[in-house]
C-alpha cells in the first residue's frame, strides 16, 4: 500500500512533536475497542505521559499509519519515532518490564496481590475450573473503571498469580496493581444472587443528590454543578446558580483535581448519571448525580420551566 506524501508528512510531524504516541480507536478515557483499551491500560500503568491519535476520527491517518510502519492493525505504539508494535506486544513488554525500560521509568512491581476468595465463592469457582479440564486457572482482569471480569484461562507461568482457598488467580500487570485486597464472595441476599466482588481500590460509588441538596452545597461553595445538556437544551430551562458545562468538551473538567466535588445535571438524570460514572472511572472521588435532573429542580423552583 502506497502512502500519500502529505499523510506521511503529517505522521512525521506527529512523531517528531511527541516522544510517545499511541494510534488507537477512541481516546484513553473512552477506548472504542478492547485492544486499544488494553494498550491504554498498560501505558497508564507506567505513569508516562503520551500523545494519542484517534484513528476513527481521522480516516487518512487510520489507513496511512498502517502503511507508514507496515503494520496492519490498530492500536500502534511509537516511542522515539520508532514503531514498538500493537496491543499484544505492548502487553508483553509491560509484563516483562521492557516497556518501562523503553520509556525510561523504573521496572514495574510484580508482587502478587493479596486477595480473598470466600469458601462459598471458592466452591463455585472450583467446580467451574474442574469442569473446564486440566490446566485452567481463574483469570481476573480489572479495567480502568475498576470493573472486574472473571473468566477461565489456561495456566500461564508468565502471569502474576495469587492463591486463595486453593484457587490460582492470574493477573496481567495492570490488573494486579488494581486487585490488591480484592474480595470475591458469593451472595444470595439484597445484593442479588451470584459472585460479588469488593475492591477497596475502586473509587467511591456515585451518590445521588436531590436538587435541594445540590443547590444548598453549590451555594455554600462546596460543590460544582456540571450541566451536561447542550446549550440549546439549557436555553429551555436552567438553574440560576453558577454551573460548568461540556460546551468545549469534558477535557478541562477531567483535568481538575480528583477530589473536586462534582454533581452532574441533565433533563431527567440519565445522561448525567452516565457522565458521573465516567468521571468516577477517571478516579474522581466525590461524584454525584442530581436525581430527576432539571425536571425535578423545576418542581423545587417555579421559575424554572418544564419542557
Amino acid at each position: 500500500m502506497s502512502l500519500d506524501p502529505a499523510v506521511r508528512a503529517r505522521i512525521d510531524s506527529l512523531l517528531a512533536a511527541n516522544s510517545v504516541v499511541l494510534f488507537m480507536k477512541g481516546n484513553p478515557n473512552a477506548p472504542q475497542c478492547g485492544f486499544s483499551s488494553k494498550a491504554v491500560g498498560a501505558l497508564d500503568a507506567t505513569g508516562v505521559e503520551y500523545a494519542h491519535i484517534d484513528v476513527l476520527s481521522d480516516p487518512e491517518i487510520r489507513e496511512g499509519i498502517k502503511a507508514y510502519g507496515d503494520w496492519p492493525t490498530i492500536p500502534q505504539l511509537y516511542i522515539g519515532g520508532e514503531l514498538v508494535g500493537g496491543s499484544d506486544i505492548i502487553l508483553q513488554m509491560a509484563g516483562s518490564g521492557e516497556l518501562h525500560a523503553a520509556l525510561g521509568v523504573p521496572a514495574p512491581d510484580r508482587t502478587p496481590p493479596t486477595i480473598t476468595i470466600t469458601p462459598a465463592a471458592a466452591d463455585l469457582l472450583r467446580k467451574a475450573i474442574d469442569d473446564a479440564g486440566d490446566g485452567y486457572a481463574l483469570q481476573i482482569d480489572i479495567d480502568k473503571g475498576f470493573n472486574a471480569r472473571l473468566q477461565l484461562a489456561p495456566h500461564d507461568d508468565a502471569a502474576i498469580a495469587s492463591e486463595s482457598a486453593g484457587i490460582r488467580a492470574q493477573f496481567d500487570l495492570v490488573s494486579a496493581q488494581r486487585a490488591r485486597g480484592l474480595v470475591i464472595d458469593w451472595a444470595d441476599d439484597e445484593r442479588g444472587k451470584g459472585l460479588v466482588i469488593d475492591n477497596p481500590n475502586a473509587p467511591p460509588k456515585v451518590r445521588n443528590l436531590t436538587p435541594a441538596q445540590a443547590g444548598e452545597q453549590a451555594q455554600a461553595g462546596t460543590l460544582t454543578i456540571v450541566d451536561v445538556r447542550p446549550a440549546e437544551e439549557r436555553a429551555l430551562a436552567s438553574i440560576t446558580l453558577p454551573y460548568a458545562t461540556f460546551d468545549d468538551g469534558p477535557d478541562e473538567i477531567e483535568g481538575w483535581p480528583k477530589d473536586t466535588p462534582l454533581a452532574f445535571l441533565c433533563h431527567h438524570g440519565g445522561r448525567s448519571g452516565q457522565a458521573a460514572e465516567h468521571f468516577r472511572a477517571l478516579g474522581f472521588t466525590k461524584v454525584h448525580n442530581v436525581s430527576g435532573g432539571i425536571e425535578a429542580w423545576a418542581q423545587l423552583d417555579p421559575a424554572i420551566p418544564h419542557y
